[in-house]
């Protein structure tokens, strides 16, 4: 937990119930368009309790730019009050830290329809109808079966200058790196440039979810797009025939 508060000394730890929940997807959404003011205050967290690789494909799929952090396994929801009859609530829990860096539980609220916690509710509240009526939908793009998330791949064959010009030069953050690939974020988009020494040329991908892989493979497909690689069921890569291509995974 020491880690979570980065170079700060008060933290917020959001308690989310997952991907599943369509309204802690919408707590979580309105929490993503302010967290460049709330990391200037405090440090701010989204505890889940899905698996770490469900996660990072949920919050690339909403483009969340916040760090998360998953509980599964653990008693944290319970020790910190948000299991209720055996099941998981929302919530937020507020950390502080002193300079002998002692941890303290400082304060904790529920979150429930109607709650000042996510703007939607005090909006709806002025129209006629209220707020009751109102059921959230994790769809973001209603127009498409496909999702656009915010991780763009980018292959470059001079590695280890192309590093120090994304970080020096534009100024994005380095997340973690190996010898085959770094990852940048800036500005809620994610950048992993690939070491790429082979003779072809350098490509960039981007990456889209969808629910059914099934039939978005076969309207790919039939719209001569080509499927080049298949990690699995869930995930592949695919070549337009207009240049672009992209990773499709499904949630």
């Amino acid at each position: 937990m020491a880690e979570l508060f980065e170079d700060k000394d008060e933290l917020f730890v959001v308690h989310n119930m997952g991907k599943s929940c369509s309204y802690c997807t919408m707590w979580a959404d309105g929490f993503n368009s302010v967290y460049h003011h709330i990391r200037r205050k405090a440090a701010f967290v989204v505890s889940t309790p899905d698996e770490p690789q469900v996660q990072e494909n949920f919050a690339a799929e909403r483009s969340w730019n916040f760090p998360m952090v998953s509980t599964k396994g653990t008693s944290f929801k319970e020790d910190m009050g948000f299991v209720v009859d055996e099941g998981f609530y929302p919530g937020v829990t507020v950390f502080s830290k002193d300079d002998t860096g002692e941890i303290y539980r400082h304060s904790s609220a529920f979150f429930g329809p109607g709650d000042d916690f996510c703007s939607v509710w005090p909006l709806f509240d002025l129209l006629p109808s209220g707020y009751e009526d109102y059921k959230p939908s994790k769809k973001i793009n209603d127009r498409s079966d496909y999702q656009m998330t915010n991780n763009i791949a980018l292959q470059v064959k001079d590695y280890e200058n192309a590093i120090k010009f994304y970080h020096q030069i534009l100024g994005m953050k380095p997340e973690k790196s190996t010898d085959s690939e770094t990852l940048f974020t800036m500005n809620g988009t994610n950048l992993y440039v690939e070491n790429h020494n082979k003779d072809s040329d350098q490509s960039v991908f981007f990456e889209f979810a969808v629910e059914n892989m099934e039939v978005a493979k076969r309207v790919l497909i039939e719209n001569n797009c080509i499927i080049t690689k298949e990690f699995n069921e869930k995930s592949i890569m695919v070549s337009d025939p207009y240049g672009l291509k992209f990773h499709l995974f499904q949630v």
